[in-house]
This record gives structure tokens, sequence and C-alpha cells, in this order.
């Protein structure tokens, strides 16, 4: 379980430097430059990944159940992963309405993921990683939320046309990822 906490640390840790002390990172990205503070962050996000996965594997090894979740957390699970796919999707599509009306929907889509997972899972190495994105979520949005009305951003309408590109990729994927990717590679099989 080391591992995994010191991935979560590393990965959520980076991603958590401008809800925590966004003068410094300000002061390093002139001290450094753009392309240099992006290429730090970027080899210490994979870093981070890498120990979360390769310890998450290793947690699941040697699991300890905390609860047993009832079966119908599961088929939820499975069914509110939808919406965050949609949500990454519209992250991604320039003039979007719901990009626009969410502001960071890619950070929603993480929280929803991760409760979706925290809910159908009780095994400590899951408490521990979805709890973890779960929290860290919560926070960024709350704190890029208000970083949105300190400076006065306010979103650019979208289009109704750009969020159907986004609903049909997000669900393409999310389609993809449930029948086929997320038991290749995660090992659990959502509608199997």
């Amino acid at each position: 379980m080391l591992e995994l906490y010191l991935g979560l640390a590393l990965f959520l840790g980076v991603h958590s430097v401008s809800i925590l002390a966004a003068g410094w990172r300000n002061a390093r990205v002139l001290q450094f430059g753009e392309k240099t503070w992006k290429a730090g962050y970027a080899l210490v996000s994979l870093a981070g990944f890498a120990l979360i996965v390769h310890g998450f594997g290793a947690a699941r090894a040697e699991p300890v159940l905390l609860w047993q979740p009832p079966l119908w957390t599961r088929h939820l699970a499975a069914l509110a992963t939808l919406p965050a796919f949609v949500l990454l999707a519209a992250s991604h599509v320039k003039g979007s309405a719901m990009r626009a009306r969410i502001g960071h929907p890619m950070v929603a889509g993480t929280f929803i993921w991760a409760v979706a997972h925290l809910a159908a899972n009780g095994m400590l190495h899951d408490v521990v990683l979805f709890g973890a994105f779960a929290l860290w979520a919560a926070l960024d949005f709350m704190s890029l939320r208000a970083r949105d009305r300190a400076r006065g951003t306010a979103p650019a309408p979208g289009s109704m046309a750009r969020d159907a590109i986004a609903i049909g990729a997000g669900v393409a994927f999310w389609a993809l990822f449930a029948w086929l990717l997320h038991g290749w590679l995660i090992g659990v099989r959502p509608y199997a």
C-alpha cells in the first residue's frame, strides 16, 4: 500500500499545486519557463501514475475488506460513469455549452467517476484510491470555481451542436471502455 500512497501523493500533489500554492507555482513558471514547468509536471505526474497503477495492483493481490457493497452498486457505478465520460469529452470540445455551464467538466467527471467506484467497491485499496480522487476533485473544483469568480471569468456561450459532439464522443468512449477496455486493462468486466 505504501507504493499506492506514494503514487497518490505525487500524482494528486502535483495536480494540487494551483490549489495550495498558486503564487509559488506562478513564480516557478516565471523562473524556469512554461515548457520546463510543464515537462517537470508531466514527469512527476507520470511517475505518480505508474506508482498508483503498480501499487494498486499489488494491493489487489492482498485485499482487505472493509465492507461488502450491495450488487446494485456495481450496476449504478457502471451507469454513473457514462456522464463522467461525457464530461471528459466535453472538456475537450471547444464551444460546448456543457463546458461553458460547468466550467471545469474534466474535474467534475473525475469526481463522478471516483464516487461511483467508491460506492461499488469495499476493499481498503479501493477506498484509498477512489476516496483520494473524489476528495481531490471536490477540492479542485471548488478552487477552480473560486478562482474563476475572483478573476471575473465568464464562460463563453456554447453551442448545443458542440454538446452533441461531446455527448457522442463520450458515449462512444464509455461503451468502448465499459465493454472492452475495462476488462482488458483493469481485469474487471462491468457488463459481464
